[in-house]
Parts: structure tokens; sequence; C-alpha cells
């Protein structure tokens, strides 16, 4: 690859990541001259030699270390693969990271980096609520190789962190701080610097720092950058934002080429890699990523204005409501550019009166999910937190008659009407 089609900047003016994900680190001349990066569907790739081979191999098992400048050669698509990489590469620029590694979905990028961290006897520290494929892991999938767990209210903010991590201590090491931020689907904060603070005030001489993890999928990589505001990793389910269409399955890690090399190595063990397609797929979805955060973002300021004078609703769940006397205000000023589009609004009624609305739902569809062009709205309680236990469910703010949606980018005065029509 030449340098050429790495450049970030044009002289001494910075290119925008918008900008970039047009074309950096793919050059059209290695491939026909196509101005769009081929999908390189293929399993295999040959060698010139079987010293090249040999070389290779001991780069990608982590044997040897590359040096600066020199990029590892192909080997077998669960190692690496062109479109795969290039994709890596412009999520890593959004991120503002050395490194980026890209998984099969979203689950398997979380599972991959705790699993690549912690080993028996180590203690996770998450915030709560959490999305709830993650707190099966955690507590269910993970508890069985000896690795514990301990959560905190994400609304109890940083002194309820810092009482978890002294419970944590006395149960072993902790490897890993997982915090979603804003959760789903209550969208509650958690500053991420003084994460990072408390990450570092819990080093000991016997215990190595906490690895900060924030799951970005809410905000990301648009309306907040976490690992500006120091964390080590950032995590994504791409399904979601970044992907955009609904139409693909993928997640991500970004951060320091340390730990992404631990974490590549562990995905290469267990297989989580990304097929070549899907990262052909996310590189088409890069390219508009910022105008349809964007439009979706301002649609759904409107439909909030609309919910939130509705004589049903009796809470929303929205980072742009939050007022300065609201501890979570100054945490949205400090790391974050923009409310984004997924937020949760509870109905008066309970279950019976959140199914009705669903139910009578026109151009909103029902389903789980987000970040997709398409509105989409669904249940909590009943759908994706339905594994969580119904009293962890009312403690962490998961109501009977709580909905979330996601909006899309459909004109936002014809969702208003659907919603009108459905509260009706």
């Amino acid at each position: 690859m030449t340098t050429q089609y790495k450049k970030t900047t044009i002289g001494s003016h910075r290119l925008k990541a918008e900008s970039l994900m047009m074309g950096y680190g793919y050059d059209p001349q290695l491939s026909e001259g196509s101005i769009k990066c081929p999908n390189f569907q293929t399993s295999t790739f040959v060698f010139k030699s079987a010293s090249e081979g040999k070389d290779f191999f001991d780069v990608v098992s982590g044997r040897r270390q590359l040096k600066d400048g020199e990029q590892a050669g192909l080997v077998y698509s669960r190692f690496n693969n062109p479109t795969i990489e290039i994709a890596e590469n412009r999520i890593a620029l959004w991120d503002n990271a050395q490194e980026c590694a890209i998984t099969g979905s979203g689950m398997s990028a979380i599972s991959t980096v705790l699993m690549a961290l912690s080993q028996p006897g180590d203690v996770i520290v998450y915030s709560e609520p959490i999305y709830g494929g993650s707190d099966t892991l955690i507590n269910g999938i993970l508890s069985q190789f000896g690795i514990k767990a301990v959560g905190f209210m994400s609304n109890g903010g940083l002194n309820a962190l810092e009482n978890a991590i002294e419970t944590a201590q006395q149960l072993g090491t902790i490897s890993v701080i997982l915090v979603e931020t804003p959760d789903n689907p209550t969208n509650n904060l958690v500053d991420i610097a003084g994460c990072k603070a408390l990450a570092v005030k819990a080093a000991t001489k016997q215990c190595k720092q906490p690895v900060l993890a924030i799951d970005n999928t809410m905000l990301g990589p648009v309306w907040q950058r976490p690992l500006e505001h120091g964390a080590d990793l950032c995590l994504y389910s791409l399904t979601k934002y970044v992907g955009g269409h609904s139409d693909l399955i993928g997640g991500s890690c970004s951060g320091s080429k340390e730990l992404i090399a631990k974490i590549r190595k562990m995905r290469n063990s267990i297989g989580t890699t990304m097929d070549s397609n899907t990262a052909w797929l996310i590189l088409r979805s890069l390219e508009t990523l910022k105008i349809r955060m964007k439009a979706a973002t301002e649609g759904a300021q409107q439909v909030v204005e609309f919910l939130n004078q509705h004589e049903k609703v009796k809470r929303i769940d929205y980072p742009g409501l939050l007022t300065e006397d609201n501890p979570q205000y100054a945490v949205y000023q400090k790391q974050c550019s923009g409310a984004g589009s997924t937020f949760s609004f509870e109905v008066e009624g309970g279950q019976e009166a959140a199914f009705a609305v669903l139910d009578k739902l026109q151009l909103i569809k029902l389903a789980v999910s987000l970040g997709g062009t398409e509105s989409l709205a669904q249940h909590p309680a009943a759908m994706t937190h339905s594994g969580v236990a119904k009293e962890r469910r009312e403690e962490i703010g998961i109501t009977d008659g709580l909905i979330r949606i996601s909006i899309g980018i459909e004109d936002p005065e014809d969702l208003i009407a659907d919603l009108a029509n459905a509260l009706a």
C-alpha cells in the first residue's frame, strides 16, 4: 500500500474522518483502478515462497513483532484480509485510535475483549443497566470460567463505581472496568475521565491497573469519542449506527497497539473475526455515517419535544433533556457533542399500555436493534432485557411501561403522527 493512500493531512491541514472514509488505506491502482475497495472474498492467500509463508505466520501468531511502517502479510482470512484491514483502519480514524480489530458481532467484540484480558479469579466491574447480552455474558457465561463480576448503577455516578471497585478488590484482581455510556436503554451517562482516574487509583503493587473499556454503541463515533477522555478501549456493535442499514451484524474494538494485539490474538484463536463481505458493507456505511447520524439526531429532537408534552408519557430518558441541576448534565457537556437518536419513554398503564402503543405503530417498525435508517421501537422488559430478573429490571429503571425507540431518517412529522395515533 502506497503511503499516499494513508495520508491524513494536506500540507498542514488535518483531514476530517468523514472525508477520509472515501479512500483511506485503499489504492485503486492495486485493484484494476476500481474506485471502491473490492470485497476480497477469499479464505486463503498465496505465498511467494516458503520462507515468506513462515515469516507471515510468525507475525500473525505474535512470534515476531512488526517493525515501524511494516504491514503483516496476508495469510488466512480468520487472521487478516485486505477488506477487513481497510475497515479497521477507517474505524480507528473515527476513534482517534492506534489500532482497531473488528469482529463478527457486537457481543463477540465484548466477549473477545473480556476473555483476552481476564483469567480465572479475576473480577470484572461493569455498569448497570447494560445491554442484556452483555449482562448474560458477564453474570452467566464467564462465571463458569471462574471470572467474577461486580455491578454498579450508572445513575450512581463515580461514587457507585468507587464502591464497586472496593467490593471487587476483596474478591480478586480487577481485569476490566466495562462501562456502557449512555447505558441501554435508560441513557444514563457515566464520566469517562472520572472512571479512568478511579482505574488508575485501583492499581496496586500486587495488581495491575484495570483496563477501562467503553461500550460506545449508543452515541459513537460521531457524538462521543471515549479514547479522547481517557478510555483504554472503545467498543461498538457495528450492527447499529456504523452499519446503519439493518443489514449486517458486526462489532469492533479500538485502542492502543499493545491492547489490540492481545485482543486480535484472542480473536484469531477463537474465530470471532468478521467476514470480508460484512467488512465491505461496513466500508459502504462509513461513507454516510455522519450524515445519517446527524439526520436521525435532528429528527429525534423533534420527536422528544412532542413526547415531552404528551399526557400519557410519564418519563423520557434522553440526554438532550438534562438540565443544569442534574449531575449528569456536566458529564454530557464535557464528553458528548450530541444526544443521539435512541431513547426510552415510559407510558402510563404498564406492559398492557406499552404493548398497545407498540402494536398500533404503522411507520415505526416493531423490532429490536437500533441505529438503522428506519425507526424501530421495542419493549426492553419483554425483549432485549427479558433475561434480566424482574427485580433487577425494576431496580435499574427498566419498567413494564418502558418503550425504547430508535429514530431513523424518516420525516420527523410523519414519525410524530405515527406516535400520536398510537398513543391515542
